[in-house]
C-alpha cells in the first residue's frame, strides 16, 4: 500500500506518521471558492458546501456578499432558504430570526427584544475574479493569507471562460492527474497519438511545477488546438522540434497549467481549485477558469471558441471517469495501492500529504522501510 508522510513531524525530531494520502484533508486554512459570482444574485441568499459544512452566502441589495453557516441557531434549519431583509440580514424561513453579517441574532420577532438567540458561525469571505472565496480555517489567519490571483481574468488581452464540475473522487486525484501528462493514451481519440516530452521541474515547500512539451507521432491536430495555436507540421517520422512548453504547476492548494509558444508568450493559462463537498473529502467540487491569449484577428478565437468548448469538455469526460475510477479502486481495495514510478508524481504526493491533515478516520500506516527497521 502506497503511503505518504503527513503533517506532524514529532517534537524529538522522530519519524513522521504515514498516511493514506486519500485520508488526508485539505489543509482548511486557506482560501476555497464555494461559488460563482454570478450565482448570488443582490438580494437573494445561496447554498453552498465545504468539506461536509454548509454554508449561506448572502448577498445584500447594497454592500458586500457574506458567508454564514447554513444552520439557524434556532431549529438548524437552513439560512439559505431564507429571505435577506432592507438591512442587509437573513431571515430565517421558518420563524423570521435574523441574523447580521457577523452571524450574530438582531431578531426574534416574537419576542421583540435583542439578545435573546444564540449566534451562527461566520466565515471570512472575500469576492475575486468572478468567484466567492471563504476561509474556512482559523479566522484570525484570514488576513494574513492571500486570495489568489486567477489565470487572466480581467486581462483584456485574454479570453475567459469558466467550468465547475463534480467529481466523485479525492481532491488528490486531480492534482495527480492534471500533473501527470504521460497519460495522453487516454485521450488518443480526442488528441491523436502524441507523446509527452518532460522538460524537467523545480519544487519547494509549497509547491511543485513540472514542464512538457508534445511530439505527435500520428493522427490529424484537432482543429481548436490549431486554430489557437498555429498548425503543426507533419516531419513525417521525425522527432518534432519544441513548440510549445506546458507548465503545471501545484501551489498549495491551488493548480495552474500554462502554455508558453516557442517565443515564451504566454497563450494558455488555466487556473484550478479543487473543493471537497463531503466529510470525508471523496467528493469533489472543481472551479476553473481558462484564458486563452486573442490572436492578432480576434474574430479566429471566437471561432474556435464553441469548439475549444467541445473539446477542453471531452478531455475533462475522459479524466473524469478515469478518476472516478480510480476512487472506487481505493473503496473496494480498503486503500491505496498505486504502484507510482514517476519521480514528478511521487514529488507530489509527498507535497499534498505534507500540505493536508489527517481526517479523523486516518491511522498511520506501517512502511516497507519500517518494518525492515523494526526485523
Amino acid at each position: 500500500m502506497l503511503v505518504e508522510e503527513a503533517k506532524g513531524k514529532q517534537a524529538d525530531g522522530s519519524n513522521t506518521p504515514h498516511y493514506d494520502l486519500r485520508q488526508i484533508d485539505c489543509d482548511p486554512n486557506f482560501w476555497y471558492p464555494v461559488a460563482w459570482s454570478h450565482k448570488v444574485r443582490p438580494g437573494k441568499t445561496f447554498a453552498a458546501r465545504y468539506a461536509g459544512h454548509p454554508i449561506a452566502l448572502i448577498r445584500p441589495e447594497y454592500g458586500p456578499v457574506y458567508a454564514l453557516e447554513d444552520r439557524c441557531a434556532h431549529r438548524q434549519v437552513p439560512l439559505s432558504k431564507g429571505v435577506v431583509d432592507d438591512k442587509g440580514c437573513v431571515k430565517c424561513c421558518y420563524h423570521g430570526w435574523a441574523f447580521d453579517r457577523a452571524g450574530k441574532c438582531v431578531t426574534v420577532p416574537y419576542l421583540n427584544k435583542e439578545g435573546v438567540g444564540r449566534p451562527v458561525k461566520s466565515y471570512p469571505c472575500r469576492e475575486k475574479s468572478g468567484l466567492i472565496f471563504i476561509f474556512p480555517g482559523d479566522p484570525a489567519l484570514a488576513d494574513k493569507v492571500p486570495v489568489p490571483d486567477v489565470a487572466q481574468v480581467g486581462n483584456p488581452e485574454y479570453k475567459t471562460r469558466m467550468f465547475s464540475p463534480r467529481l466523485k473522487c479525492h481532491y488528490t486525484f486531480m492534482h495527480e492527474n492534471l500533473m501527470d501528462m504521460n497519460h495522453q493514451f487516454l485521450h488518443r481519440r480526442q488528441m491523436g497519438s502524441i507523446t509527452a516530452r518532460f522538460l524537467g521541474q523545480d519544487k519547494g515547500d509549497d509547491f511543485l511545477e513540472a514542464r512538457y512539451s508534445f511530439a505527435r507521432k500520428g493522427g490529424n491536430q484537432p482543429l481548436a488546438e490549431a486554430l489557437i495555436f498555429g498548425k503543426h507540421h507533419d516531419f513525417e517520422g521525425r522527432e518534432q522540434p519544441v513548440e510549445e512548453v506546458v507548465s503545471i504547476r501545484t501551489t498549495y492548494p491551488y493548480q495552474t497549467l500554462q502554455i508558453h509558444d516557442k517565443d515564451g508568450d504566454l497563450i494558455m493559462d488555466l487556473w484550478t481549485s479543487y473543493v471537497p463537498l463531503g466529510e470525508t473529502q471523496q467528493v469533489t467540487q472543481a472551479f476553473g477558469l481558462l484564458s486563452v491569449k486573442k490572436p492578432k484577428w480576434n474574430f479566429l478565437l471566437n471561432l474556435a471558441w464553441p469548439a475549444l468548448g467541445i473539446f477542453t469538455h471531452r478531455i475533462f469526460e475522459e479524466d473524469r471517469e478515469i478518476v472516478e475510477m480510480e476512487q472506487n479502486a481505493w473503496r473496494e481495495l480498503g486503500g491505496d495501492h498505486n504502484v507510482e514510478v514517476f519521480p514528478v508524481v511521487k514529488s507530489l504526493r509527498a507535497l499534498l500529504a505534507r500540505s493536508g491533515v489527517p481526517n479523523k478516520y486516518a491511522h498511520p500506516v506501517e512502511t516497507a522501510s519500517q518494518s525492515e527497521d523494526a526485523a
